[in-house]
């Protein structure tokens, strides 16, 4: 683990904390951790009417009492993020953060052809372009750290796990996703031990719909508040923080948002599930028998 930074929010906090018992002078001495947070609409908070104040990072921001900055773009794929960390304001903010949250992979199968994927998933059974999102992804990803770590060596990582905001039919290719970004972002954890710190947001927002907006893609107000919570978790763990119970500023309020898109995707879900019987059987009749 990047001890060295670690110690040193460690101080901070503890730093933070000693000042309320003293003097204005010296709160104003303590400089406060620096949490930058990079990724896509979930970490921008599309799904809010009231993100730049709701958002998860902002309330993980509020209760810590961290310098808090958030550079995520809505719509953003792993691609995006290298190309957004070469922007020279973006680089400078990555220097200067003492914690880094990150939350990028979604839209490298929401761009990417999801008609087709779905119709591979559900009807034909074949993964195999999911396979090679999901390997696209870990070379992205690892590409994404090394940046990271060459703008700011010693910058904590937490690495954010994919969640699936479906039902029905339309669950299965969401899941598919999710599990080939979940498991590359594991295989990275694996084999690169203490670069990244996985906050498992996909379990976190996994015991009811309620946690995600109604355009079915992203957190609700409630989804939000769990993510910052699974995310106090980790940075206490990690002794960079003293309490999991989130410190609410500002209630975020839903959005309501078309569910034309997602309304979409599923009468093809609904439609390719009925052709995967019709598949299924004619693949039967041209089953050789052993």
């Amino acid at each position: 683990m990047k001890m060295k930074k670690i110690l040193s929010v460690i101080l901070s906090v503890t730093l933070l904390l000693g000042c309320f018992g003293l003097s204005v002078f010296a709160q104003e001495q303590a400089q406060a951790p620096v949490y930058v947070v990079l990724g896509d609409s979930i970490a921008y908070g599309s799904g809010l009417r009231n993100p730049v104040d709701a958002v998860y990072g902002k309330i993980v921001a509020d209760t810590n009492g961290y310098t808090y900055i958030n550079r995520s773009v809505p719509g953003h794929t792993t691609t995006n993020l290298i190309n957004r960390l070469a922007d020279a304001s973006v680089a400078e903010d990555v220097k200067k953060a003492d914690i880094i949250s990150v939350s990028i992979g979604g839209n490298d199968f929401l761009m990417n052809n999801l008609v087709g994927l779905m119709f591979d998933a559900i009807v034909k059974k074949d993964y195999s372009d999911f396979d090679a999102i999901g390997e696209n992804f870990y070379a992205n990803f690892s590409r994404i750290v090394d940046i990271i770590n060459e703008l700011n060596p010693d910058a904590v990582i937490l690495m954010q796990t994919l969640y699936n905001p479906q039902s029905g039919h339309l669950r299965t290719p969401y899941q598919g996703g999710a599990d080939r970004i979940n498991a590359a972002i594991e295989r990275y954890d694996a084999e690169n031990p203490g670069e990244i710190v996985i906050v498992d947001v996909a379990a976190a927002l996994s015991d009811t719909m309620d946690n995600f907006a109604d355009d079915g893609i992203h957190p609700s107000a409630l989804g939000n508040e769990k993510i910052a919570v699974a995310t106090l978790e980790v940075l206490q763990e990690l002794s960079l923080g003293t309490t999991a119970e989130p410190v609410i500023a500002t209630k975020g309020e839903d959005f309501e948002i078309s569910k034309l898109f997602t309304g979409m995707l599923n009468l093809y879900a609904g439609v390719f599930h009925v052709l995967s019987y019709v598949y299924d059987f004619f693949a039967s009749l041209f089953v050789m028998p052993l």
